[in-house]
């Protein structure tokens, strides 16, 4: 990470780098939460891997130096079933943290969760909520894409999707997935099954949906 961003008294999120403008929530938090003083550092980002260090300065951000763009590495989805409560949340922060490009979200044959078309949009508007306050406290430069719900099918046709299954092969150092498919808690039905092209194992335990979308961030991921 580059020290900068480590060092900075806080991160946050802007549309531009062009004109530094905190939003008013994100302004109440540096200047009311945090109470930071002038001179102290706090970086800035649009969320598309550009980036700037700012010092404060009469109640704004002053940009130091020149705008920093940071590539986004190798890209990882993790497709998943929808976790049953706060789980999700959690779910979201923690593959946040770890750097996941996108999060997708899945309707599954024996999901207990599902999302209403109505209802979809303002629960994705929640957890890019819960995605950036995250990405804020991680210094990512690169927010997470949200997207969903979609059935197995239409995650298992992404080119380089691997299911995650209990009987599955073993990974392998050699195993980069682009997307890993991560079903709900009864797992994926036969027909299901048949969708999704290799199957690889996370362990020889069975473990929960967050459990395993994380396991899979860390197993192939760049953390």
């Amino acid at each position: 990470m580059n020290p900068a961003l480590r060092a900075s008294a806080a991160h946050v999120f802007v549309d531009t780098l062009d004109s530094i403008s905190p939003s008013t929530e994100d302004a109440h938090h540096l200047f009311r939460v945090l109470r930071l003083r002038d001179g102290e550092p706090v970086t800035v980002s649009d969320g598309r891997g550009g980036w700037q260090s700012c010092t404060v300065a009469d109640g704004g951000l002053l940009p130091v130096g020149e705008v920093v763009v940071e590539s986004a590495g190798t890209p990882l989805t993790i497709a998943t079933a929808i976790p049953k409560g706060d789980r999700l949340e959690w779910m979201v922060q923690k593959l946040t943290e770890l750097g996941v490009s996108e999060i997708m979200l899945m309707h599954c044959e024996r999901s207990v969760v599902r999302w209403k078309d109505d209802r979809a949009g303002k629960q994705l508007a929640r957890l890019a909520r819960v995605a950036r306050e995250a990405a804020s406290q991680s210094r990512r430069v690169w927010l997470p894409r949200l997207s969903g719900p979609v059935d197995v099918a239409t995650a298992a046709g992404i080119l380089g999707a691997m299911v995650a299954d209990p009987d599955g092969e073993a990974a392998t150092a050699l195993d980069r997935p682009s997307l890993v498919l991560i079903g709900p808690e009864g797992g994926f039905t036969e027909t299901e099954r048949r969708l999704c092209g290799r199957s690889i194992s996370l362990g020889r335990n069975i473990l929960r949906v967050e459990t395993a979308a994380l396991y899979a961030a860390v197993l192939f991921g760049d953390v």
